[in-house]
């Protein structure tokens, strides 16, 4: 069978990616709530948001959904609005633990990022809220604890739609970083729309917001330092975040997609503080000057040329751009238009997404979670559901869009929001986790029937931050092949992946050499490293 067609127009023959959906048999039963009833509340579009974690360490990957409450007390008024823990029982089955958890919450969730803020060795959660965001430490015995005012990370109380962990400085400690959304009340909504047919407003009603840097004291608590590092001079409408060291200068920087204005990347200095460069850097906005509804954002290397690339998603219209790094501090290229992403998604509006080799052939495929607007049937004649997307990348030049071939269970449309990324089975191929608004969640099993080869690394830092995020990792294999990867869990929108660097060997069973480029530039080499496996290794 054919994989798809190429954008180009030419046909590819290879197995082709595929999923079953596994939610209901797996007992991942949730449903995303946004409390809509006809006030066309923005806060109604926005929610979603999934992170994988580990988070009893048993080695196998658990799933946590923020949710949403009643509109307008922003409480939630039952079970069905909590935000919700499900363990893996390592067989593809999962138990919800969110009450002996104690993370149900009462907030209007949105996002959810993870990350072991006190290198204790058990991953934390932070969820971004409405009206305030909060903390959970993780105990390490099965249950978390709000430390959300102890941290300091409490104050602001405004809608923060994304966020991500960075150890920005390079100390060894998690740092915190919070996107920020717009300025919003209730009692002060603004009416679009006709007399007779209310709808969401454009952003551009509402007043933007510039992000939060929170600093790491290592101590359990944190020092909001967003002024001083010049990142509250840059008024945005944040949505998603990434993190990566795109100049190769030992820093990681900040990219966040904004909604309808132009995005920001935030180049690291080294001394604190940062440089807003995305229009030097080619980043802020489409080709054509346009700035996109920038939602989701993976910040990975897509050609295998050793420097982080850019994916953005955006809504119906904008098409989903791919901006290439060339390094040697020139601007990023558009790729978009180059591989036929541009013109292969303008009729898609994009929420999470995620690059990550999902046949194992060592190409970072792309896989889109999608649906339009709500309502978007009312006014424009088109069904807001959609089925997801998934591109696979032939050679970091060329995409094909494989979607078609996924399965019957790919083909499904519905309301999309958030997705995360993590190997649910351990048997090397990585799944997806999505959350559906006002519908049950969904669990992407990778069934792809290839015989290709895996590596994932689970780095332990100790000069380092204990999950080693921001470290990047090559792979030598044998036929003279270079793989590259880093180490992050802010992926895509809202949303948070597994922390383990994956990649795809092809038909190399084993890799030659692993590098890794600590957080700093420290360099560790470990030689004959077997494939098909997790491999750990320590700073």
């Amino acid at each position: 069978m054919l994989a798809g067609v190429l954008l180009g127009g030419v046909a590819l023959a290879a197995p082709p990616i595929r999923f079953e959906e596994a939610a209901a048999q797996a007992g991942l039963k949730f449903t995303l709530r946004n409390a809509a009833a006809g006030g066309f509340h923005q806060i109604e579009l926005t929610g979603g948001g999934v992170a994988v974690i580990d988070y009893n360490n048993d080695g196998c990957a658990d799933v946590f959904f923020a949710n949403g409450a009643a509109i307008p007390s922003l409480k939630k008024t039952g079970p069905e609005f909590s935000n919700r823990l499900f363990r893996n029982n390592c067989d593809l089955t999962f138990t919800d633990v969110t009450a002996e958890a104690g993370l149900a919450g009462e907030g209007y969730s949105m996002a959810v990022a993870a990350g072991d803020f006190d290198n204790d060795g058990f991953a934390d959660l932070f969820v971004t809220g409405v009206k305030g965001n909060t903390l959970y430490r993780n105990l390490g015995n099965g249950k978390f604890a709000d430390v959300t005012a102890k941290a300091g990370v409490g104050a602001g109380k405004v809608w923060s739609v994304s966020a991500g962990w960075v150890d920005y400085d390079n100390d060894g400690w998690l740092d915190l970083f919070v996107s920020n959304y717009v300025v919003w009340d209730a009692a002060k909504e603004p009416r679009c729309g006709s007399p007779e047919r209310q709808f969401y407003c454009h952003p551009n009603a509402y007043q933007g917001l510039p992000g939060q840097l929170l600093h790491n004291n290592r101590d359990g608590t944190f020092t909001d330092v967003t002024e001083r590092a010049g990142i509250g001079r840059h008024i945005g409408k944040g949505m998603g975040v990434a993190f990566a060291d795109v100049d190769g200068d030992g820093l990681t920087d900040i990219f966040v997609a904004n909604d309808s204005v132009r995005s920001f990347l935030f180049h690291n200095q080294g001394d604190g503080t940062f440089q807003e460069i995305g229009l030097e850097a080619g980043v802020a906005l489409r080709e054509d000057g346009y700035a996109i509804a920038g939602m989701g954002a993976d910040l990975r290397d897509f050609d295998n040329d050793g420097k982080p690339d850019l994916l953005i998603s955006g809504i119906i219209n904008d098409a989903f751009q791919l901006f290439r790094n060339p390094g040697g501090g020139k601007p990023f290229e558009d790729y978009g238009q180059r591989t036929g992403l541009l013109m292969g998604t303008r009729q898609l509006t994009g929420w999470s997404l995620g690059m990550f080799d999902f046949d194992n052939d060592g190409w970072k495929d792309l896989f889109f979670g999608l649906s339009h607007l709500a309502e978007l049937d009312r006014y424009l004649g088109r069904a807001s559901a959609l089925a997801n997307r998934v591109f696979r990348n032939l050679d970091g030049k060329r995409l094909v869009d494989v979607s078609a071939e996924a399965g019957s269970d790919f083909q499904i449309a519905a309301m999309h929001r958030g997705v995360a990324f993590a190997d649910f089975d351990n048997d090397g191929r990585v799944d997806a986790v999505v959350s559906v608004l006002n519908g049950p969640a969904k669990l992407f099993r990778n069934v792809t029937a290839t015989d290709a080869h895996w590596l994932a690394v689970r780095l332990r830092g100790v000069r380092s931050n204990r999950m080693g995020l921001g470290a990047k990792i090559q792979v030598h294999l044998a036929d003279g092949r270079d793989l590259y990867n880093q180490a992050t869990t802010a992926v895509g929108y809202a949303s948070s992946s597994e922390a383990l660097v994956r990649f795809g060997l092809g038909q190399s069973s084993a890799a030659e050499w692993v590098e890794v480029t600590w957080p700093g530039g420290e360099k560790q080499r470990v030689a004959g490293v077997e494939g098909n496996r997790i491999v750990e290794i320590r700073q």
